[in-house]
C-alpha cells in the first residue's frame, strides 16, 4: 500500500494519539498493552523514515486541517528543523518505551496503563508541534503537551508528587499565556500572519523596540527552554519515576522548548533582523548566566536527578545562544545540540533510573565503589558524560564546536568564555561519578594502609574476608529491556562523533534557502 506524504504527515500525528485509546483499552493485559506501544512506536518511525526521505528528495510536503478565522489555521508544513526533531523524538519514543518496560515491572509502578497513554499522547503532540506550519498550531500542541505531561509529573500520586505537579504546571501555563499568548496575538497585529517564513515575516521597517519587545516576550513565554528564573519547575518534575525524566529532558519537552526557541528566531525574526534587535544583547546574557548558574547549583546537588536537572538547564542555554547568535554556526550548531544532548542526557537519565531500581541508591555520595555491581551502566554513564562535555568520540563535540564558532564570529568573547567554563564545570560535576564507581576513594585507601600496616595481625583475617567479599560482589545491572534501551543511546553517543552527517545536513538545510 502506497500512502502519500501528506498522508503520512497526518498519521504520524494520529497515530500516537490514537494509541492512547488502543494502550487503555488493553491496559488490563501488560503484555498486550506494552506491545500495542511497541507497535505504535515502530510504526510512527516508519513514517518518519518515509518523510525523511521525502524531504530529502526536495517534496514539499504541506497540510491544512481547519480555518479558525481567515488567516489563523491549523496546518503543518514539513522543513528541516521540524524533522530533525520529529525524527529525534519519534525514535527515543521505542527506546524510551522498552527501557520503561523492565524499568515500571521491575520498580512495581502503580498506574503503568496512565504512563503509557499519557506519553503517547505527548509524542503526538511533539511531532505536532514539530510539524506546525504557524504560531498558532505550534500553540495547540505546546499547550497539549504541557497538559499530556502533568499526570506523568504527578504519577507517584504523593503529596510531593503533587506539589511538584504544581509547580510545573503552574510555570508552564503562567508563562505560555502571559508572554508566549501575548506575543503570538501582538505578533499578528505587527506583522498581519502566523505563518512560519524563512527570514522572518516582519516588514523591514518595523519598529525595532516593538520587535525587540515581542522576543524578549517569546523567549519568556516558552518556559519549556528553563531559561532562568522560570527554570524551576525542571527541578521539582524529578520526583517523576526515570522513564518520565527521560521524556522531559530529552524526548519531548525540554526540546519542544529550545525547539521553538529556534524556529520563531528563524522562521519569525530572521537571522537578519534578530541580530539588530536592541534586546537581542540582554537575552544572550541571560542564557549566558543560566549556563553558567545552573552549572554550578549542579555542583552542589548530591541526589544524581537533581545534579541531572540542573545540567539539563544548562545545557539549554547552550541552544538559546545559539539561536540568538543569528548566525549559521549558531543555528547549526543550535540544532545539533538538541539531538546531541538528548542522546547524552537520555543515556544518563537511564543510568540514573538503573541504579535506583538495581541498588535502590539515589543519591550521589553513596555510590562509591558500584562499578563492581553494574559495570555496563557506569561505563554508560561515562559515555554519555563525554557527550555532554563535548569530548571526543562523542556527538556533543560537533555541536559544541559549532556553538563555539559563532561566538567568535559574533565576537562575543564573554559568551565564549562563559561556554568553556561551562564545559569544565560539567567534567566536575559528571565525571567523579563513574571514576568513584570503578575506583573508589584513593585517600580512604590510603589511610586504611596506613592502619593495616600498623596493625597487621589483627586485621589480617578481616582484610582476607573483605577482599573475599568484594572478589564475590554479585553483577547487579538493570532489567534486560532498560538495558538494551542504555546499549542504545550510548552507542548512538558514539555513532553520532563518527557519522554526524545526516544530522548536519538536516542543520544546515535549515538555512539552506537563504544563502
Amino acid at each position: 500500500m502506497n500512502l502519500s506524504l501528506e498522508l503520512m504527515l497526518q498519521l504520524s500525528i494520529i497515530v500516537p494519539l490514537s494509541a492512547t485509546l488502543a494502550i487503555v483499552a488493553t491496559g488490563h493485559i501488560p503484555n498486550l498493552r506494552e506491545g500495542v506501544t511497541i507497535t505504535s512506536c515502530l510504526i510512527l518511525i516508519y513514517l518518519m523514515v518515509n518523510l525523511y526521505q521525502g524531504l530529502s528528495l526536495g517534496a514539499t510536503i504541506r497540510v491544512f486541517w481547519w480555518e479558525l478565522l481567515p488567516g489563523l489555521t491549523v496546518s503543518f508544513d514539513i522543513e528541516p528543523l521540524g524533522m530533525l526533531f520529529a525524527l529525534i523524538a519519534s525514535f527515543l519514543w521505542l527506546v524510551t518505551s522498552c527501557y520503561a518496560i523492565g524499568y515500571m515491572r521491575c520498580h512495581q509502578e502503580k498506574n503503568q496503563t496512565r504512563f503509557y497513554s499519557c506519553f503517547a499522547i505527548a509524542i503526538g503532540a511533539a511531532v505536532g508541534l514539530a510539524f506546525a506550519a504557524n504560531l498558532f498550531t505550534l500553540f495547540i500542541f505546546y499547550e497539549l503537551l504541557t497538559l499530556s505531561t502533568y499526570p506523568l509529573v504527578t504519577h507517584a500520586g504523593t503529596e510531593n508528587a503533587k506539589k511538584a505537579g504544581r509547580t510545573y504546571l503552574g510555570i508552564l501555563l503562567s508563562t505560555s499565556i502571559v508572554f508566549f499568548l501575548l506575543a503570538i496575538v501582538s505578533t499578528w497585529f505587527v506583522a498581519g500572519t502566523l505563518d512560519f517564513k524563512l527570514g522572518g515575516i516582519f516588514s523591514a521597517d518595523v519598529d525595532k523596540i516593538i520587535a525587540g519587545t515581542l522576543l524578549v516576550l517569546f523567549i519568556f513565554g516558552i518556559g519549556k527552554a528553563a531559561i532562568m528564573p522560570f527554570h524551576r519547575w525542571l527541578p521539582a518534575a524529578m520526583i517523576a519515576p526515570t522513564p518520565v525524566s527521560a521524556l522531559l529532558h530529552a524526548v519531548a519537552v525540554v526540546k519542544a522548548g529550545v525547539f521553538s526557541i529556534l524556529k520563531i528566531c528563524v522562521f519569525i525574526f530572521g537571522l537578519d533582523l534578530l541580530s539588530v534587535l536592541p534586546t537581542t544583547q540582554f537575552l544572550l546574557y541571560l542564557a549566558g548566566a543560566s549556563v553558567l548558574l545552573a552549572s554550578l547549583v549542579a555542583m552542589k546537588q548530591d541526589n544524581l536527578k537533581a545534579r541531572l536537572a540542573y545540567s539539563t538547564v544548562s545545557q539549554l542555554g547552550y541552544i538559546t545562544i545559539g539561536a540568538l547568535l543569528a548566525t549559521s554556526s549558531g543555528i547549526i550548531g543550535s540544532s545539533m545540540h538538541i539531538a546531541m544532548h538528548a542522546f547524552g542526557k537520555i543515556t544518563l537519565f537511564f543510568c540514573a533510573g538503573a541504579i535506583l531500581v538495581s541498588l535502590d541508591k539515589s543519591k550521589i555520595s553513596e555510590m562509591r565503589g558500584i562499578g563492581r555491581q553494574m559495570p555496563l551502566t557506569m561505563f554508560a554513564f561515562f559515555i554519555a558524560s563525554l557527550s555532554i562535555i563535548g569530548v571526543p568520540p562523542t556527538g556533543g563535540t560537533w555541536s559544541k564546536w559549532f556553538l563555539m564558532m559563532a561566538t567568535i564570529e559574533t565576537e562575543q568573547w564573554l559568551l565564549m568564555v562563559v561556554l568553556m567554563l561551562s564545559s569544565l564545570i560539567n567534567i566536575a560535576y559528571l565525571l567523579p561519578l563513574p571514576f568513584h564507581a570503578f575506583f573508589p576513594d584513593l585517600s580512604s585507601n590510603r589511610e586504611s594502609n596506613k592502619k593495616a600496616n600498623k596493625k597487621a595481625n589483627k586485621y589480617s583475617k578481616k582484610a582476607t574476608s573483605s577482599a573475599n567479599i568484594l572478589t564475590a560482589i554479585p553483577i547487579q545491572e538493570a532489567p534486560l529491556p532498560s538495558l538494551i534501551a542504555i546499549v542504545i543511546t550510548t552507542l548512538a553517543c558514539l555513532a553520532l562523533f563518527i557519522y554526524p552527517q545526516p544530522l548536519f545536513e538536516l542543520a544546515s538545510a535549515v538555512l539552506s534557502s537563504r544563502e
